[in-house]
């Protein structure tokens, strides 16, 4: 019977019920047991197997999953209760195309679950959101679609707080049981987390009633918790169970105490999905797959996030990762301001022993922060009409005498401002109205398309904005903590742990953050001002170090690396037990706590096809500087008389040079004598001469062409005479602006969109990019590399945007080079992919799981201190060191 057949859409609906209490092939049984026609089910599983797959492989979220997992789940039906109710409260405050995302990775999810009536079942998932981009909203739309398909036990392991398990508890309550009450029962309150309930049998064989428990990774809580189903156990098996673990890096991996717990309350549940949900997996990623470290050996997922997110990377610019052409990267946007070392030496203690004494200053960079804060605040409101949260984050150290000492400084700032206020004062309002055209200029708003304002408008706004302003110190020991609940909060918030995991900070507009930390996943879950701006997208502004600015701009590029290795594995058909995702490493930072990743190993590089150049040049110390640039010079001009001497010279155009066929060895000691700055981790000298080397020995990479990219010498009024004798123009390679002022210059990028294939005889006309070039020089020399030598006039200068307006907004972002001596010589190597075989691999500066040991299977403050998770409290916990 064929499914245009009228009569086969009741067929269908009936089939969809029986799937709901059986899995497939139970389904497909009970047909055949009802004496169904055979044609009929043919139909029916045809459907089936069309609507089941339709949602596993939908693009977006990306994900990789079991090789052999059952296909079940086929979306939302008529009659689910759950999911409809919460649709359509989201489409209150939320965009057709932002309901539809939060749709279409919640599909992707319950697919990649397990059918909750599959008679025993333990997976493990996970699911990487990103920081303060709607994680919540979508495991609340699994909760929704997953209750609505069998599953009735609901955990939520919500952070190590009660700040955030309050806030994640009334969430719940208000998109789930609420629009639903008959069809919950809520074992944990907003006013408290998980306390036995006495006969649980009642509760868990109830099949018309979800149960949902909101609770904190606190060891006493959950020994409770175990305790209560271990009482329960022979109902359990009747009630399937979805554990959710927001922010699963945080005391669920490594950890004495919660992890174990954690493990036995899974091992308690005969039918359970374990889902963590982070936007900083690297704790989970690099955990012990053998273990009860809970590495997602099921399934991982990756969660989209649309163009209005600011992220990483759109706030503070990332560089290239393989493939990718150096144009298309994100640069950053001009929101970032930098505090001078001095200023952040008096933002914070020294030492964690001089926490008790600290007592900050209202430096430049501090009191521009608060001002900020209030015009933007006052510009919100001029552009809404009414007063919305706004919110400002101070985040200097952990400990809570720290937090308290900033009281002082900001109420009195706050009563001098309101003085000056009421009485007109000039010198503040000139202050007022220069920070804003500052400001304004740097970050217009029609660029962020959004509307211009009057400085005097906003001015106007000030008063009430200041008046509104309350400053809180939010930690443990504080009776006064933030409230969203009460109304439109305008508020200056200072705090460290309680701020930093999961809670968001509505509104927040301006951060001020000279924390220390070198840990991954502590430094982005303490960036919260990642996320939305709806209205205000221009207004946000961080202040911050230029080091830490910097270890963010290498966390963007971690991250977007760490997201590729996930479709990495969804393109080659792996699972995450066939192939662990890398995660690159960083010469000052630890990938996470040094206990979270004691089952990681160095991953293994293989440079084919890639591009790598230097990109960072020291500049500080002038003789430092020049030491290390003559040094690099020596080792060009070595290099080029050795291309001369036993190359093939290529003529080119004015101010270019190429030599091809230079052997292997000459560039091997060119990469041991040629220094790239640390910070380069993509290009340390001595693992591209490994792979070189191992390369080369099995028959690869037998010789090199050697280019000098220069200018024409007419075009530039710099030239150098290299060792050739030949004479070129220096190229102008202008520093970053962000760097402006460090000990190292960040040019970003060193090569030209054509530079790649200079040797390739390309037509001038012909367009290209990396794929294409990469893809011609398989085909023309499959086993020769290019290197690419770039003689920077070390005085590079951006354009004078007055002079070219074309420019202007590239180059406000950048300043001049500033580097000693005569030239900088920055340096490109290009690696064909290899003609045959699967390319060689060498150890290198990334870490991964250790899946050595998994057995096939059928088909300063950096370590966080959980001592306080052994306490029975209710209330927030933070230690005061």
């Amino acid at each position: 019977m064929s499914m245009q057949d009228p009569r086969m859409e009741g067929a269908w609906t009936a089939f969809r019920n029986i799937l709901d209490t059986s899995p497939p092939h139970e389904a497909t049984q009970n047909l055949r047991d009802l004496f169904v026609p055979e044609d009929v089910i043919t139909a029916l599983i045809k459907r089936h197997e069309s609507e089941a797959t339709k949602f596993v492989t939908l693009k977006e979220p990306l994900g990789v999953g079991r090789e052999n997992a059952t296909r079940w789940y086929a979306g939302p039906r008529n009659g689910d209760r759950n999911w409809p109710a919460f649709k359509g409260h989201i489409r209150k405050s939320l965009s057709e195309e932002s309901v539809r995302k939060i749709d279409e990775a919640s599909d992707k999810v319950v697919a990649m679950m397990d059918h909750p009536a599959t008679s025993v079942f333990s997976s493990r998932g996970l699911v990487v959101g990103h920081v303060q981009s709607g994680k919540t909203s979508n495991f609340t739309a699994v909760i929704a679609k997953a209750a609505d398909r069998g599953y009735r036990m609901f955990i939520v392991l919500s952070g190590i707080h009660n700040a955030l398990r309050r806030q994640t508890q009334a969430r719940l309550i208000r998109d789930v049981v609420n629009l639903n009450p008959t069809l919950w029962h809520q074992i944990t309150k907003l006013e408290h987390d998980f306390m036995p309930l006495p006969n649980p049998a009642a509760l868990l064989t109830a099949k018309d009633q979800h149960l949902l428990l909101v609770v904190k990774k606190n060891a006493p809580v959950l020994r409770k918790l175990k305790k209560w189903l271990s009482s329960a156990a022979p109902h359990l098996r009747n009630c399937p169970a979805l554990i959710i673990d927001d922010e699963a890096d945080q005391a669920t991996i490594a950890t004495k105490s919660i992890n174990p717990l954690i493990a036995d309350v899974l091992e308690s549940l005969p039918r359970v999905c374990y889902l963590g949900y982070t936007a900083t997996p690297f704790a989970n990623l690099l955990a012990d797959p053998t273990g009860k470290d809970f590495y997602p050996r099921d399934f991982i997922l990756s969660l989209p996030r649309s163009d209005e997110y600011q992220g990483p990377e759109k706030l503070f610019g990332r560089a290239p990762v393989d493939g990718e052409e150096p144009e298309s990267v994100p640069q950053g946007l001009d929101m970032i301001r930098e505090i001078p070392d001095d200023e952040a030496a008096l933002l914070r203690p020294a030492k964690r022993s001089e926490a008790a004494s600290f007592v900050p200053e209202m430096t430049a960079s501090l009191r521009s922060a608060v001002l900020w804060f209030w015009l933007a605040s006052a510009a919100r409101r001029v552009r809404s009409g009414r007063v919305d949260h706004s919110s400002m984050l101070v985040h200097a150290h952990s400990d809570t005498r720290v937090h308290d000492s900033y009281k002082v400084p900001l109420e009195a700032l706050r009563r001098q401002v309101l003085a000056q206020l009421s009485s007109s004062d000039g010198a503040l309002i000139e202050e007022l109205e220069a920070l804003w055209a500052a400001e304004s200029d740097r970050v217009p708003a029609e660029q962020m398309n959004e509307i211009p304002l009057l400085i005097e408008d906003v001015i106007a706004m000030i008063p009430g904005v200041v008046a509104d302003t309350r400053i809180i110190m939010d930690h443990y020991r504080s009776t006064d903590r933030l409230d969203y609940e009460s109304g439109p909060a305008t508020v200056i918030a200072v705090g460290g742990n309680t701020l930093s995991r999961g809670l968001t900070l509505e509104g927040l507009v301006v951060s001020v953050f000279v924390r220390s930390s070198d840990v991954y996943d502590t430094l982005l879950q303490m960036g919260r001002w990642f996320g939305y701006r709806p209205g205000y997208t221009d207004l946000p502004r961080i202040y911050m170090p230029a080091e830490m600015r910097r270890w963010f701009a290498h966390l963007a590029t971690v991250e977007a690396e760490m997201r590729m290795e996930i479709d990495r594995l969804l393109e080659e058909h792996k699972t995450p037990l066939d192939l662990a995702v890398r995660i690159r490493c960083h010469p000052k930072m630890l990938v996470t706590a040094p206990s979270k990743q004691k089952a990681a190993v160095r991953a293994a590089a293989a440079y084919g096809g890639a591009l790598v150049e230097s990109r960072y040049f020291p500049t500080a110390s002038e003789q430092e500087a020049s030491t290390w640039l003559e040094s690099n010079a020596k080792a060009v001009d070595r290099l080029m008389e050795a291309a001369v001497r036993r190359g093939r010279h290529d003529p080119l155009s004015e101010g270019k040079a190429l030599w091809r066929e230079v052997p292997t060895e000459d560039v091997l000691r060119f990469l041991d004598e040629y220094r790239f700055h640390k910070m380069t981790t993509e290009a340390p000298g001595k693992l591209m001469s490994a792979y070189i080397t191992k390369r080369h020995a099995l028959g690869g990479l037998h010789s090199w062409n050697v280019a000098v990219v220069g200018n024409r010498p007419s075009a530039t009024g710099r030239t150098l005479t290299l060792a050739t004798g030949m004479t070129v123009g220096l190229v102008v390679r202008t520093r970053t602006a962000a760097s402006k002022g460090d000990a190292v210059a960040d040019i970003r990028t060193l090569t030209g969109p054509r530079d790649e294939g200079l040797d390739l005889n390309l037509d001038g006309k012909e367009a290209v990019n990396r794929t294409k070039l990469k893809r011609i020089r398989s085909a023309k020399q499959p086993e020769r590399g290019l290197v690419l030598l770039y003689p920077i006039d070390p005085q590079s200068a951006p354009v004078d945007p007055t002079e070219e307006d074309s420019v202007s907004k590239k180059q406000r972002d950048r300043a001049a080079l500033a580097a000693p001596g005569k030239v900088v010589w920055g340096v490109a190597l290009v690696f064909p992919d290899p003609s045959r075989g699967k390319d060689v691999e060498v150890e290198y500066d990334y870490v991964s799981a250790d899946l050595s040991n998994v057995f096939p299977i059928d088909s300063d403050e950096e370590d966080e201190d959980f001592s306080v998770l052994e306490q029975d409290l209710d209330t927030d916990e933070e230690t005061a060191s």
